[in-house]
């Protein structure tokens, strides 16, 4: 490949959306066991913005410039030394390390191991869809509220990326009642095509009686949390006994934490009820196989029409600013992308 120079949004300092900077920069270098991979979608997720103003993330960005971004789809360039399982011409998508430059480049560096192959019929920018969204909501479903047949499941950002998909995941592996938990009635509809049985507004106080009126003063028997603050205690008021809620965030700026002690004072939390942390990264570090049979998992079901990837905002990767100032201010549903030569 003669290209020796690309085009990236990379971040020099931490701060507001405008600290990512549209410039040239060298293409990665391809050592023993990396692929290079010609890279025609971007995925964008919170943690990108979170890692962008220094937030909760837990792995934080040490250097500058860097690049950020964990999700690609594209075209394999060229492979390193060692490589056999993949070859220039294939198309791929993946999970980049953040540990390294990430995917908001016209070039992403992959090690040829973490590289799956593109699936039939997905485009690379829908593709995106399927890894850390797709993959969270997956297993947040399967392993977080271990969800079984017939269960009740309360969801919440259930118009974003992971909580769309969720309810759609949560549909397929046999739920019973879907809540889905939205902030606008544009989001509340979007949550009912979906097929969720019911959606509320977890910006109105109180919200948790809706919860409980929808399942006959039960509650639900499984809750996926993406909000701390007053948003998680209404979750905690709204489950069932021996119910499970799994935390995967925290995208009204606060994240999840638990005063027990002040939790059974108010009634909540007396029933058994089971508190866990979510990360996709234990995956990544420990059940790449359970990765690859998930991913496997949710094409089958996008081909089969029964899970609709939303087609959120597709914006060029010069404007990864706009991208982030649109998530970050809940303008957007769905995935949103970057299209790094739509330029």
């Amino acid at each position: 490949m003669q290209t020796k120079t690309m085009k990236a949004a990379q971040i020099h300092r931490q701060g507001p959306p405008e600290v990512l900077v549209y410039e040239d920069v060298p293409v990665p270098e391809v050592h023993a066991g990396d692929v290079l991979v010609r890279n025609e979608a971007a995925g964008i997720n919170f943690a990108d913005i979170e890692r962008r103003r220094a937030g909760y993330y837990p792995v934080p960005v040490t250097r500058f410039p860097s690049i950020l971004g964990g999700e690609y789809a594209g075209e394999v360039v060229a492979v390193g030394d060692g490589v056999t399982d993949v070859k220039v011409g294939d198309r791929v998508f993946g999970i980049i390390d953040v540990k390294g430059d990430g995917c908001y480049a016209q070039y992403v560096k992959a090690r040829a191991g973490d590289v799956y192959p593109l699936p039939d019929g997905i485009s690379p920018a829908d593709a995106t869809a399927l890894l850390i969204q797709g993959l969270t909501a997956y297993f947040l479903i399967r392993d977080g509220v271990r969800l079984a047949k017939d269960d009740s499941v309360l969801i919440l950002a259930a118009a974003g990326g992971v909580g769309s998909l969720a309810v759609q995941i949560a549909r397929i592996l046999g739920a019973g009642r879907i809540i889905g938990a939205a902030s606008t009635p544009e989001k509340r509809r979007s949550v009912l095509d979906l097929g969720a049985d019911a959606a509320i507004d977890y910006t109105e106080p109180g919200w948790h009686e809706e919860v409980r009126r929808l399942t006959d003063g039960w509650g639900v028997d499984g809750a996926l949390a993406a909000a701390g603050g007053e948003v998680f205690r209404e979750t905690l008021a709204g489950l069932a006994p021996r119910a499970r809620v799994a935390i995967f965030g925290g995208a009204n700026g606060e994240l999840p934490g638990v005063d027990f002690a002040a939790e059974m004072s108010q009634g909540r939390l007396a029933m058994n009820q089971t508190v866990g942390f979510f990360n996709l990264r234990y995956y990544e570090a420990h059940a790449r196989a359970e990765m690859r049979q998930a991913l496997a998992e949710l094409a089958e079901y996008v081909r089969s029409g029964r899970l609709r990837l939303d087609h959120g905002r597709q914006l060029p990767l010069s404007e990864a600013a706009e991208a982030h100032r649109l998530i970050e201010t809940r303008q957007t549903t769905g995935k949103v992308v970057l299209l790094p030569w739509a330029d």
